[in-house]
C-alpha cells in the first residue's frame, strides 16, 4: 500500500508532469482542478509555480537530460482560459445536479465533507468566495459547483470567475517565472515547492479551524436551547401572573 501511495505522489510531481505532458497536460490539470469533482487532489498551486519556473528556463538543466522550457505567454494565456473554463463547467454542473449532489453517497472521488466545506466557505464570503477559493485546495474545485447549485446569478459568477482565474492562474505562474530567475530559488526547487504547498495549506487549516468552531458553537447553542424546559417556563409565567 505504501508503495502505491509513493508511486501516486511521485506521478503527481509537478516537474515530471510538465516534462511528460507539456502544455496539454498543464492546461488539462488546471481545467480539472477548477471545477471537476475528480480534480480536487491535483497539484494546482505547485504546478503553476513550476510552469512559471519552466518558462523562465530554470528547469532546463535541473531534470534529466535535454532542454525543457515553456513559452511564458502560451502558459499564461492557456492557464487563464483553462482556469476560467473549468469554473464555468463546475458552475453548470452545479446548476444541473442541484440538490441531488448533496444526496450523492460518498465515493473514492467524492466526499460530502468537501462539499460542505465549500458551502460554508461560500456562505461566509459570498460572491468573493469564487476568487478566494482559487487559493484554497479542494475548496477551489467544489466552490463553483456550490455556486451553481445555489443558483448564483450567472453574470456575477462570470465576473468573479474571470478575476479569480486571472489572479490565481496568471499570478501564481508569474510568481514562479520571476522567482525562477533568483539563484536561491533556482538552486533549491524542492524547498521552493514545499514552501508553495505549505502556503497553499494555510487557508485550508484556517477554514478547518473556523468550521470546527462554528460547529461547536451551533452544538452549544442547540444544547442550551434544549436544556430550557418549555413546561417549567410556562408554569413559572402562570404562577407569576397569578
Amino acid at each position: 500500500m505504501a508503495g502505491v501511495i509513493t508511486a501516486l505522489i511521485s506521478s503527481l510531481d509537478p516537474e515530471k508532469l510538465l516534462r511528460s505532458g507539456g502544455y496539454i497536460l498543464l492546461f488539462a490539470i488546471v481545467f480539472a482542478e477548477s471545477g471537476l469533482l475528480i480534480g480536487f487532489f491535483l497539484p494546482g498551486d505547485s504546478l503553476l509555480f513550476v510552469a512559471g519556473m519552466a518558462s523562465a528556463g530554470t528547469l532546463t538543466s535541473q531534470v534529466g537530460s535535454g532542454s525543457f522550457q515553456l513559452n511564458i505567454w502560451v502558459v499564461l494565456i492557456g492557464v487563464f482560459i483553462a482556469a476560467v473554463a473549468g469554473d464555468q463547467v463546475g458552475y453548470l454542473f452545479g446548476v444541473k445536479a442541484g440538490p441531488a449532489l448533496f444526496r450523492r453517497p460518498d465515493s473514492r472521488f467524492f466526499k460530502h465533507e468537501h462539499l460542505e466545506t465549500a458551502q460554508e466557505f461560500f456562505d461566509r464570503h459570498g460572491p468573493r468566495a469564487i476568487v478566494l477559493a482559487r487559493f484554497v485546495p479542494i475548496v477551489r474545485t467544489f466552490c463553483p459547483i456550490v455556486a451553481g447549485a445555489g443558483r448564483m446569478h450567472y453574470s456575477t459568477f462570470v465576473r468573479y470567475n474571470v478575476v479569480g482565474g486571472l489572479i490565481w492562474g496568471v499570478g501564481v505562474t508569474s510568481l514562479g517565472y520571476f522567482l525562477g530567475n533568483v539563484d536561491l530559488i533556482a538552486n533549491n526547487i524542492e524547498l521552493a515547492l514545499i514552501l508553495v504547498v505549505a502556503l497553499s495549506l494555510i487557508p485550508v487549516v484556517i477554514e478547518v479551524v473556523k468550521s470546527r468552531r462554528a460547529r461547536i458553537r451551533r452544538s452549544a447553542a442547540g444544547a442550551t436551547a434544549s436544556s430550557v424546559d418549555p413546561d417549567s417556563t410556562a408554569s413559572s409565567v402562570d404562577s407569576t401572573t397569578s
